[in-house]
């Protein structure tokens, strides 16, 4: 099923192009929308694949809008955020 997700962090094409590149071999076709935000993904995925995606966007600094993140996990997302934002860069 084609689902959306909204997704902090994301701020441009080189954000975009990773989360592309690195979701698409345990995902699948991941379209990014960067004309609104929070930014959002949309992608086919079960109900019961949604925590390993989620966690997936954690890993490269793009947690999911309904998340708690404390002061520390928020940083290091940012942190994680701006060196995926950069390799989106590079690779593009």
């Amino acid at each position: 099923m084609k689902k959306t997700f909204e997704v902090l962090n994301v701020k441009c094409g080189g954000c975009a192009n990773t989360l592309k590149t690195k979701l698409e071999s345990k995902f699948g076709d991941v379209e990014v929308n960067l004309d609104v935000m929070p930014r959002e993904i949309t992608l086919e995925i079960n109900d019961d694949r949604v925590d390993e995606l989620r966690e997936a966007l954690k890993s490269l600094g793009y947690p999911m809008s309904d998340e708690n993140l404390g002061f520390v996990e928020n940083t290091t997302a940012k942190a994680k955020s701006f060196v995926s934002c950069a390799i989106g860069k590079m690779d593009s």
